[in-house]
Parts: structure tokens; C-alpha cells; sequence
């Protein structure tokens, strides 16, 4: 969407689309008036589904800045929800110049352990790829329910398992200590995170708020990631 200058960048979560998660926020009237990038990662939404792509969280981020910089983007304020927050995380690390801020919502900071039957990144990860292909897609599916199906049904499937994988991995040094979190501070780019998972009260009160005021996506009712 056309606006003003430094663009808002918006990236979306493990089996969504910033469309569907983003597009109520970019028309509110407080953020009205930017440049908005709503950006579907290789593998999601609308973007292509290569097979031979690894869908790491650093081939995610060199994609995406690779997208960035052929539209002419610099020092854009990215909001990005679960999986697209550690995405957003090694964008910044690794292509500094892209990112000025990061408005972090739900994102994975830490590596998770791969739980057979749970929902999010952990039950798809606890798959091969081949069990994943051969039939356990369709289990994720019918944990998913309807709401989070309705875009996840749009991913690759080794799209959305090789990033499930990854993003239960990790990155070394981990995400929350890549973004400076922690107590430790900030200098630039100036990183924000709101209600990251196991947060402190004080901020999923916030976030709350801000989804109430339509400021931030709403949740699917289990974390996409």
C-alpha cells in the first residue's frame, strides 16, 4: 500500500498469510498513511513454493531482504507475528540496514522441543518429512481447526514442515540473544517485543489492549508457531 516514508514491513506466522493477519491493522486510523509491505514468506500465502528451498530462518530472512531491497526498501519498521518475529530477529542481524524497528509479536526466542500431537511448529516438527507428506499434514490439519486451516492450507507442505523444523531448532547464538533481549540494551535498530511467549503479565496486558484496538493481529486461539 502507497504512503509515507520509512515503510511498515509486516510478516506473518508459521502456515499464514500478513493479508489474512495484517490487512485490519495496516487500515487502522492510528497507523494509516505508511508505506505497508505485506509480505507472505517463500512457502505461505500467496508467494511460491520452491522444493528445493531449505526454509531455514536465515534462507527466510535472506529472501525476504532480497524482496526488501527490490522494492526499493530501507530502515522499514517490521511487524511480525510468531514465526515472522524470529524471521524479523536474523533479518536485522543479518541485513542491518533493512531494519530500523521491530514490533515482535508472540515470537519464538527460544528453541522448542518437538512434542508428538501438540499443536504449532512442535507437533509438525515431531514428523519426518516423509510421515509429514505421506499423511501427517492431514493430522495437523484436523488439530489446526478451521481458522488457522483457512491459511494453512495455502503452505507448501514441505514448506511448512522444513520451517516448522527450523524454527524449533533454533539459531545459534539463540534468537533472545541475537535481539539484545534481556535486560541488555538497544541501540539500532530499536526492537520492541510484545507479549513474546511466556512473557511477563505486563506484556500480554499490553498486547491485549492492542489487538482490542485492532492494533495487532488477533490470536487464531492456539500460537501459529
Amino acid at each position: 500500500m502507497p504512503g509515507q516514508e520509512p515503510p511498515r514491513v509486516y510478516v506473518h506466522g508459521l502456515g499464514a498469510t500478513s493479508p489474512a493477519y495484517f490487512a485490519e491493522v495496516v487500515a487502522h486510523p492510528l497507523l494509516a498513511g505508511r508505506r505497508s509491505l505485506l509480505i507472505d514468506v517463500l512457502g505461505h500465502g500467496l508467494s511460491d513454493r520452491p522444493t528445493g528451498f531449505d526454509y531455514t530462518l536465515e534462507s527466510h530472512a535472506d529472501a525476504l531482504a532480497a524482496a526488501l531491497a527490490r522494492a526499493d526498501v530501507v530502515g522499514a519498521e517490521l511487524v511480525a507475528h510468531s514465526m515472522g518475529g524470529s524471521v524479523a530477529i536474523v533479518l536485522a542481524a543479518r541485513h542491518p540496514r533493512l531494519v530500523s524497528r521491530l514490533v515482535l509479536v508472540d515470537a519464538n526466542l527460544d528453541p522448542v522441543e518437538r512434542t508428538a500431537g501438540s499443536g504449532g511448529s512442535s507437533g509438525i516438527a515431531s514428523y519426518s518429512e516423509q510421515e509429514f507428506l505421506t499423511g501427517g499434514w492431514a493430522e495437523v490439519r484436523d488439530r489446526a481447526g478451521a481458522h488457522w486451516w483457512s491459511t494453512m492450507r495455502l503452505a507448501g507442505r514441505e514448506a511448512l514442515h522444513r520451517s516448522a523444523v527450523h524454527l524449533t531448532r533454533g539459531t545459534v547464538p539463540t534468537r533472545k540473544r541475537s535481539s539484545k533481549l534481556g535486560g541488555a540494551a538497544t541501540t539500532s535498530p530499536h526492537w520492541r517485543v510484545v507479549a513474546p511467549a511466556g512473557g511477563r503479565a505486563a506484556d500480554r496486558g499490553r498486547a491485549a489492549a492492542a489487538r482490542n484496538r485492532g492494533l495487532l493481529p488477533r490470536s487464531t486461539g492456539r500460537r501459529s508457531c
